[in-house]
C-alpha cells in the first residue's frame, strides 16, 4: 500500500501478501472496515432476520448438494433400485432419481429432509421478521422500498418453494400442478396459450420437470440472493431501527458494532439455527414420496396439501362457492371462469395491501417524517388491528386448505366445515381488528396510569389520623420513557388542494382518518408528569408516608 511519503507496506507472510495485493487491485479493505463499524441493535426481536439469512444459506448448500443427483427427466423407466415396494413400477426418471437420492445416495434423504427443513424455516423466518417490522413500524420512511424488497423476498420464496417440491413428480406434485394448470387455462384470452407454453403442451406436458428445474436452480435463486443483497445494502445504508429509551434518538443507534462482537454471535447463531434444522431433518420424516407414489393423473386423489405458506390459494379455491351466481362463466372475448378468477383476486387484495401499506399508512396520517425509532405495538392500535386483520384473513385460507383432512380426522360434515371457514373468512377480519384495537387503547390507558401514579405495592400503612393508604412505587427513568415516548396520531380531516377544491380521494382518507383515530390515547405530557411527581410527593410528606421509609420498605 503507498502512501505520499513513497512507501510500500510489504507484508511478511504470504497470506498478508496475497491480501495486499488483492486489496491493492480491488480496494475492498474500506468497504470492510466502514462495515465492522455499523453498529447493530441487540435485541432478540432482530434474530428472526437472521434466522431467515442463515436458513437461505443452509438451503443454497443442500440444494447444491442434490443438483449433482436429480434427474428433471419425464421420461418412463421400470423403477430397480433399493424400496423394495415399488421395485417394477413404472416411473418418471425423475420420481426414481429422487428415490435413489433418499434410499442409495449415502447421506441423501438427510440432506433432502434438511433441504425441505430450511425451507419451512426460511419462510417461518421471513413471515415472523416481517411482522415484527409490520407492527413495530419499522416500514416507514426512509425504508419503504426496503419493505417492498422483503415482500418481493416472500412471493419469490413462495415460488421457490412451490418448484422446489414439484420437482419429485409424485401424487402432491403432480396434484398442485394440475390446480396450477387449471388457474392458467381459466385466465381469459391468454389462459390456453400460457398453459400451452408453461407445460410444453397438453397437462402434464412433457417438460414442465425440466422448466420447473432450471427455475428452481437459477433463476429464483437469483432472484432471491439479488433481494437479500438489496435488503442487506439498505440495512446499511439506512442504519437499524431501534426501541425507544433514555437516550436513544434517530441517529444514535444503541448496540454492537459488527466486528469483532456482532460477527462473533453471528457464527455461533449461524450453527445454532443449522444444528436445529438438521435435528429436524434426522428426527422427522417429511415430503415422503415413497407413500404417495408416481404422479398418475388419470385418477382423482384426495388427502394431499401443500406446504403452509402456499396453502392460502388453494383454501381460496376451496371456500369459493361452486352455485350459481358464484360459479358464472362469463362469455367475453373467451371464457371468464369466476370461480377460479375471484377466489385469487382474494388473495391478490392481501398481497396488494402487503406491498403497498407504507403508502396506505403515510396517505392516513399525512406523516412524512424520518422514523428511525420503533413503535409498540399497543401505540399504534390502527395498524396493530389491521395486521391482526390480515393475519386472520391468510390464516383462514391456509386452514380452508386442509378442510378434508379437518372433515376425516374429527369426523364432521366437510361442508360444515366449509360454512364455518366462509364465516371465519368474512368476520374473523373485522372481529379481530376491533378487539386488537380495543385491547391496544386499554392498554394504553394503563400504561397512562402507571406513569401518572406509579406501580401498586400492595403495601399498606396507617397514617398518624388513622387514614390507610397503599404506597405507590414511581416508575424508573427507563420504564416511564418507554411509556410515554410515542406519538398519537389526531384526526386530519379531508382538506382542500390548491384549488380548494376537496376531491373524492381526500374525502375517504378523511373518513378513513375519523374512523381510525377518533379514540386515542395521548401519551403524558411533562406537564402532566411534573404535577403527577408533585401531588404524590406533597400527599406523602403531608401524611407522613414516604416509600422509603421504614414501615414501607418492611
Amino acid at each position: 500500500m503507498s502512501t505520499t511519503t513513497g512507501y510500500e507496506y510489504k507484508p511478511k507472510s504470504n497470506a498478508g501478501r496475497i491480501a495486499n495485493f488483492v486489496d491493492t487491485r480491488v480496494g475492498m479493505s474500506g468497504v470492510v472496515k466502514e462495515f465492522g463499524r455499523k453498529i447493530f441493535p441487540d435485541h432478540w426481536s432482530f434474530m428472526f432476520g437472521e434466522v431467515a439469512l442463515y436458513s437461505f444459506v443452509v438451503l443454497l448448500i443442500s440444494g447444491t448438494f442434490l443438483t449433482f443427483w436429480f434427474n428433471p427427466s419425464t421420461a418412463a423407466v421400470t423403477y430397480d433400485g433399493s424400496y423394495v415396494p415399488m421395485k417394477g413400477t413404472e416411473m418418471s426418471v425423475a420420481f426414481a432419481s429422487t428415490l435413489d437420492i433418499s434410499f442409495d445416495i449415502r447421506g441423501g434423504l438427510l440432506i433432502r429432509q434438511i433441504h425441505h427443513w430450511a425451507a419451512l424455516m426460511f419462510m417461518l423466518a421471513i413471515c415472523i421478521h416481517m411482522l415484527r417490522v409490520f407492527f413495530t413500524g419499522a416500514f416507514r420512511r426512509p425504508r419503504e422500498l426496503n419493505w417492498v424488497v422483503g415482500c418481493v423476498l416472500f412471493v419469490t420464496g413462495i415460488m421457490a418453494g412451490f418448484t422446489g417440491y414439484s420437482l419429485p413428480d409424485d401424487v402432491l406434485s403432480g396434484n398442485g400442478l394440475r390446480i396450477v394448470d387449471g388457474i392458467m387455462v381459466a385466465v381469459p384470452l391468454v389462459g390456453t396459450y400460457l398453459s400451452l407454453f408453461f407445460f410444453g403442451g397438453e397437462f402434464p406436458g412433457e417438460h414442465i420437470i425440466s422448466r420447473l428445474y432450471s427455475l428452481h436452480i437459477m433463476i429464483i435463486p437469483a432472484v432471491l440472493l439479488l433481494c437479500v443483497g438489496l435488503h442487506m445494502f439498505m440495512v446499511v445504508l439506512h442504519k437499524h431501527t431501534q426501541y425507544p429509551g433514555p437516550g436513544r434518538t434517530n441517529n444514535n443507534v444503541v448496540g454492537f458494532p459488527v466486528g469483532p462482537v456482532y460477527a462473533a454471535k453471528a457464527g455461533g447463531f449461524f450453527f445454532i439455527v443449522f444444528g436445529i434444522i438438521a435435528f429436524l431433518a434426522s428426527t422427522f420424516t417429511i415430503n415422503a414420496i415413497w407413500n404417495y407414489g408416481p404422479y398418475d393423473p388419470s385418477p382423482v386423489q384426495a388427502g394431499t396439501q401443500p406446504d403452509w405458506y402456499v396453502g392460502f390459494g388453494d383454501g381460496a379455491l376451496r371456500l369459493w362457492p361452486g352455485v350459481w351466481p358464484w360459479s358464472w362463466e362469463w362469455q367475453f372475448g373467451g371464457t371468464w371462469v369466476l370461480n377460479v378468477l375471484l377466489p385469487f383476486a382474494l388473495a391478490g387484495v392481501l398481497m396488494g395491501f402487503l406491498f403497498t401499506w407504507p403508502w396506505i399508512e403515510r396517505w392516513v396520517t399525512k406523516d412524512n417524517r424520518v422514523h428511525n425509532i420503533l413503535d409498540r405495538p399497543r401505540n399504534a392500535p390502527f395498524r396493530t388491528g389491521a395486521g391482526v386483520a390480515g393475519i386472520i384473513y391468510y390464516s383462514v385460507l391456509m386452514i380452508a386448505a386442509s378442510s378434508d383432512l379437518i372433515a376425516t380426522h374429527f369426523h364432521v360434515s366437510l361442508n360444515d366445515v366449509a360454512y364455518v371457514l366462509r364465516a371465519l373468512f368474512f368476520l374473523g377480519p373485522i372481529l379481530g381488528f376491533e378487539i386488537t384495537r380495543r385491547i391496544c387503547l386499554s392498554l394504553q390507558r394503563k400504561d397512562r396510569e402507571l406513569v401518572l401514579h406509579g406501580i401498586e405495592t400492595g403495601q399498606v400503612v396507617q397514617l398518624p389520623h388513622g387514614e390507610f393508604i397503599e404506597v405507590h412505587k414511581p416508575l424508573d427513568e427507563y420504564r416511564r420513557y418507554k411509556l410515554v415516548s410515542f406519538d398519537s396520531p389526531d384526526v386530519i380531516p379531508a382538506r382542500p388542494n390548491a384549488k380548494g377544491k376537496v376531491t373524492m380521494l381526500e374525502k375517504a382518507r378523511g373518513t378513513l382518518s375519523k374512523l381510525f383515530f377518533t379514540d386515542r390515547v395521548l401519551p403524558v405530557t411533562p406537564t402532566e408528569l411534573e404535577e403527577a411527581h408533585h401531588e404524590h410527593n406533597e400527599a406523602q410528606r403531608v401524611e407522613g408516608a414516604s416509600f422509603d421509609s421504614p414501615e414501607v420498605k418492611g
